[in-house]
C-alpha cells in the first residue's frame, strides 16, 4: 500500500499511486445544478459530496434513489460516461420481470429477484409505467429434460415463487396451443416492462430528491485517502465521503478486480405478425447445463411484439452493438485473462453451437422451431442486440451470484447479471444499506 495511505483502482487492475491532477479541477458539492450536464465553475468549494454514484444504468439510478430516500438531504452526485442514461444493459434486454425460478436458493440472486420483482411491480404501478403479466412456460421437449425441469420447480418453490405449477402436455397446450412439449413449469406471474422507462422514472426521482446527475463524465480513477474519496474523470476530479460504483460492462476496470468482465452479445429476431399470433406469453426451453445461459426463447414484449432470442456469443467489443464491431482493447482484455481460456475449453462445444446460430439464420430458427414448429425463416427478421456483462474468475468459471466488494469508503458492484434489472430496486436498497454504513 502506498505510504501516503491512499489507494487507486485504475484501469490496469493494479494498485498504483494517483497521478497529479494536472490541470483538472476539484468538484465538490456546490459546483453543479441538479440535472445539468456540465455546468459549473472551476473553483473548489468546502464540502465534498456525501455520496458519489458511478454509472447511470438502472442499478446506479436505483441506488442513488434509495440513498436519497434513506438519507434525505444527502449531497449526492451520479456520474455517467454516456450522453444519456441507461444506454447499455439497462436498455438492451427483453424486458422480462423474472419470477425467481432459476436461482440457487439462499443466494442473493434468488433473494433479491423475488424481493425486487415485488418492489418493481409496486413502483411501476405507482409511477404509471405499463407492465403486463404474460406468464412464463419452461418447456421440457422430451424425457431427458424432466429431471432438470423438476430441479427448477424445486428451486422456484424454495425461493417462494408464487403460483408455480407443473403442467402436462394437454394443460400446456391450453395456454400455448402452438408450443410443442411433454411437460412445462408455469410461472403465471412473470411479466414484461420497459426498463428504459423505469430508468427514466428513477432519474426523475433522483433529481426531485436533490441529487445531481452529470452526463459525459467517464471515470478514469478512484482514489481513497483518509475520510474522503476522489473520483477522477477526464477533465475533473470529484470528491466524496463515499463512492458506489455500478459500472456494468466496465466494472472490472473501475474496481481493479481479478475477475474479468467477458462480454457476450445476444441477438434477437422479431417475429412477423403472423408468427407472433402463435405465441401468447413467454416460452423458454429447459436450460442446457453445459452452457450458463437460458437458451433461445420467445417473449411477447410490453408493446405486443414477439422476439426470439437471445443467443450468446463472445463479443469483441463491450459497448458496440454491430455484429462485426471490434475493440482491440476489449478483445485483449478478454483473451489476456487466464480464466477465459479455461472457460473456453470447458464450453467449447456449446460455444461452437452458439456461433453457428449467430451466423446462420436457418440454424437459429431451427432452435426456435423446437418450441414452436410452425415458425419459419420467412417469419423472422433481425431485431435488437444486447451485450451482457459476465464476470469470469481466474478458475474459468462465471460468477453465479450478485457480488459486491470494496473497502474503506468505496463499494463496487462486481457482478450483476440477469435478473439484475428485475432486482434493481432490491439491489439498490441492499447497496444503500451497505453504503450508508460507510458514513456511520
Amino acid at each position: 500500500m502506498p505510504s501516503s495511505g491512499r489507494w487507486v483502482a485504475n484501469f490496469s487492475g493494479r494498485w498504483t499511486p494517483p497521478p497529479p491532477a494536472g490541470g483538472k479541477y476539484i468538484v465538490t458539492s456546490r459546483t453543479f445544478t441538479p440535472g445539468d450536464d456540465r455546468d459549473g465553475d472551476n473553483a473548489a468549494v468546502a464540502q465534498p459530496y456525501d455520496a458519489i454514484v458511478v454509472g447511470g444504468g438502472i442499478l446506479g439510478l436505483a441506488t442513488a434513489r434509495q440513498l436519497l430516500a434513506d438519507r434525505p438531504g444527502l449531497r449526492l452526485m451520479l456520474l455517467e460516461k454516456e450522453s444519456a442514461l441507461a444506454r447499455h444493459q439497462s436498455a438492451h434486454n427483453s424486458g422480462v420481470i423474472h419470477s425467481g425460478v432459476y436461482y440457487t436458493p439462499g443466494s442473493l440472486r434468488a433473494k433479491l429477484c423475488v424481493e425486487g420483482k415485488t418492489a418493481l411491480e409496486r413502483y411501476a404501478d405507482q409511477r404509471g409505467i405499463e407492465r403486463v403479466e404474460r406468464g412464463k412456460l419452461i418447456v421440457a421437449l422430451d424425457e431427458t429434460e424432466l429431471g432438470r425441469l423438476a430441479e427448477l420447480e424445486r428451486r422456484g418453490r424454495a425461493n417462494g415463487v408464487v403460483g408455480l405449477r407443473v403442467l402436462d402436455a394437454e394443460a400446456l397446450r391450453r395456454i400455448e396451443p402452438n408450443v410443442r412439449g411433454i411437460r412445462a413449469l408455469h410461472a403465471p406471474h412473470t411479466g414484461v416492462i420497459d426498463y428504459g422507462r423505469v430508468s427514466e422514472a428513477l432519474a426523475e426521482d433522483v433529481r426531485t430528491a436533490g441529487g445531481e446527475i452529470q452526463l459525459r463524465r467517464e471515470v478514469t480513477r478512484i482514489a481513497q485517502g483518509g475520510r474522503s474519496v476522489e473520483v477522477a474523470t477526464r477533465d475533473a476530479i470529484f470528491e466524496g465521503r463515499m463512492v458506489v460504483s455500478c459500472a456494468g460492462l466496465q466494472s472490472d476496470r473501475i474496481s481493479g478486480s481479478e475477475t474479468r468482465i467477458v462480454p457476450f452479445r445476444g441477438d434477437y429476431y422479431t417475429l412477423s405478425p403472423r408468427a407472433a399470433e402463435l405465441v401468447n406469453g413467454l416460452v423458454y426451453p429447459v436450460p442446457d447445463p453445459a452452457f450458463p445461459f437460458l437458451g433461445v426463447h420467445l417473449t411477447r414484449r410490453v408493446d405486443g411484439t414477439v422476439v426470439a432470442g437471445p443467443n450468446a456469443v463472445l463479443a469483441f467489443a463491450r459497448e458496440r452493438y454491430r455484429r462485426a464491431a471490434i475493440s482491440l482493447r476489449d478483445t485483449a482484455a478478454t483473451f489476456g485473462h487466464p480464466g477465459f481460456w479455461r472457460f473456453a475449453a470447458r464450453h467449447l462445444r456449446a460455444g461452437v453451437d452458439e456461433l453457428w446460430r449467430d451466423v446462420s439464420k436457418r440454424a437459429f430458427v431451427r432452435d426456435v422451431q423446437r418450441l414452436v414448429p410452425a415458425i419459419t425463416t420467412a417469419d423472422v427478421r433481425f431485431g435488437p442486440s444486447g451485450i451482457r456483462a459476465q464476470a469470469l474468475g481466474l478458475d474459468g468459471r462465471l460468477l453465479d451470484d450478485f457480488v459486491f466488494a470494496g473497502g474503506g469508503r468505496i463499494l463496487h458492484v462486481v457482478n450483476a447479471p440477469s435478473p439484475a434489472a428485475t432486482s434493481s430496486l432490491a439491489i439498490g436498497a441492499h447497496i444503500a444499506r451497505l453504503a450508508l454504513e460507510m458514513l456511520a
